[in-house]
């Protein structure tokens, strides 16, 4: 595919936004609309090309959004469809689109569909349900957020199936009813303007339809091998319905989240079928500071040549870059290093609010917790610590809100707002607008081949190709100064011959 013909979406800069987070405008705890588009200037400045909303419909918050119950309206904590538009038509006007978390997997257990269902109404299988086994639950599927994915419900005297909690109920995608309904979900919102979606659990939306027992896998978290309640080859069928109806709106980017199964998710991407995209989570777990889980995971995409990846090293489910790979005392030259990192990754750029700032983990003390995992997929307490305020000013709250903020802003963050960067030329956050502005300025970068080279020890080193054009990036990854590749005019460089420098070279 050409550069010129290339749609926006790839090889784009897309800014996720954790809105309850963001900034709040009205006072209440909460981040909300109004707030987020009086900061469309700031996501201007950075460079970015479109905003990911986290979910923004009602929810009882059991699960912070992820649990919808009302597919058609707005959270009155964020404010009303009137924002929406007008946060659409302030977005568009500076150019950055606006991709909404679209949850079609599972709705709340309040959503009148399920009520409906449960009652055996006219949407009788729009879940799914079945009878157990044995005096239990139908077969061996566990929850990701722990226990069985079963729950027996007394009124209609069978289980409903959920990947995650027993409020999230698994919605039937092998129904007629509710394939149609979920998909006219996409039909509402991108009618109204918006300009795709991020998919949840977009690897899990069918299942085996003969409930077969999961095998076991000690590698993974719960010991299971999702293959029956997950990954399904059936699932690619569904993934193409959703992208055949929204691209009935016109160059729209609809792209998945494939938390299971990595090695397996770009079956279901293409350049002209399943999703646009994906991310899946090896950048974004525990792993040892090193070059070789990030050429592992390329490796993997590999075998899937024609797919286009997202890449991310972070979001609202895991760890910042920073303490996940450093540790809490970690520098905030290794944060820099993993920012210079993701832009000149092939793919996607999916950047997570407040990695620009180079923002550690906070600590949240335990009565101040509002995650419902808390000690689950290896995230210690939660994941609370990535979902702490935005932090914009010194002073009270760190200026996200005039009122106590549902978490409380991160004591780690002092120092590090986004007004104290502005004021210094070399913080972490103008390195960011640096760094973005290199990527749209070489297509190399933006949409380029990678092919990694052999290197000394802890360097990662790669080139980015393109119609000629030819860069050399390279890591240091050691925090010892390793000694990186010098060949080439040097497009950017920091700290070469110190702690987690890099080095992005014209060859």
């Amino acid at each position: 595919m050409g550069g010129r013909d290339a749609p926006w979406w790839r090889g784009a800069v897309v800014y996720q936004v954790y809105l309850r987070s963001f900034f709040d405008s009205d006072g209440d705890g909460h981040g909300d609309l109004p707030g987020l588009i009086s900061k469309l200037d700031y996501l201007q400045s950075l460079g970015v090309d479109a905003l990911w909303l986290s979910p923004i419909h009602p929810s009882p918050n059991r699960d912070w959004g992820y649990d919808v119950s009302d597919f058609d309206g707005v959270h009155p904590d964020y404010g009303s469809i009137k924002d929406f538009h007008r946060l659409l038509e302030d977005a568009h006007g500076r150019g950055i689109r606006i991709l909404l978390d679209e949850v079609l997997a599972h709705t709340s257990d309040e959503h009148p569909w399920f009520a409906d269902s449960a009652a055996r109404g006219e949407k009788d299988d729009w879940y799914v349900w079945a009878d157990g086994r044995d005096g239990g639950p139908p077969n061996n599927w566990i929850a990701t957020f722990g226990g069985p994915a079963w729950t027996f419900h007394e009124g209609r005297g069978q289980w409903f199936h959920h990947k995650f909690m027993p409020q999230q109920p698994k919605l039937s995608w092998v129904s007629e009813g509710g394939r149609a309904a979920a998909l006219g979900v996409i039909d509402t919102w991108l009618g109204r303007g918006a300009d795709g979606f991020r998919l949840d659990v977009a690897n899990a939306l069918v299942h085996d339809p003969d409930l077969g027992d999961n095998a076991p896998d000690p590698t993974t978290v719960d010991g299971q091998l999702h293959r029956h309640d997950a990954n399904v080859p059936e699932n690619l069928d569904v993934l193409r319905q959703i992208r055949e109806r929204a691209e009935r709106h016109g160059e729209v980017f609809v792209f998945g989240e494939f938390f299971e199964e990595p090695e397996i998710s770009g079956a279901y991407l293409g350049p002209d079928d399943g999703l646009h995209s994906a991310y899946t989570f090896p950048l974004m777990l525990e792993a040892e500071l090193g070059p070789r889980f990030v050429r592992e995971h390329f490796a993997t995409l590999a075998r899937h040549p024609e797919h286009w990846p997202s890449v991310a090293f972070s979001n609202h489910d895991v760890k910042r870059v920073r303490t996940r790979f450093g540790g809490p005392d970690a520098p905030e030259a290794l944060a820099r290093m993993f920012l210079a990192l993701l832009v000149s990754l092939r793919g996607t750029v999916l950047l997570y609010q407040g990695e620009e700032l180079g923002l550690p983990q906070a600590t949240v003390a335990p009565e101040d917790r509002r995650d419902p995992i808390r000690a689950v997929n290896r995230m210690d307490v939660g994941r609370d610590g990535a979902r702490t305020p935005m932090p914009w000013a010194p002073g009270e709250n760190l200026g996200f809100s005039k009122a106590k903020p549902w978490l409380p802003a991160a004591a780690e963050h002092v120092g590090l707002t986004v007004a104290e960067q502005e004021a210094e030329e070399g913080s972490t956050l103008n390195l960011t607008r640096q760094l973005i502005a290199l990527r749209k300025a070489h297509p190399a970068l933006k949409l380029g081949d990678i092919a990694f080279r052999e290197a000394d020890g802890p360097v990662l080193a790669f080139e980015r190709t393109w119609d000629g054009q030819r860069l050399l990036c390279a890591f240091d990854m050691s925090g010892e100064g390793a000694a990186l590749p010098g060949e080439g005019e040097a497009l950017i460089a920091e700290a070469v011959g110190e702690a987690y420098g890099f080095r992005i070279a014209r060859l």
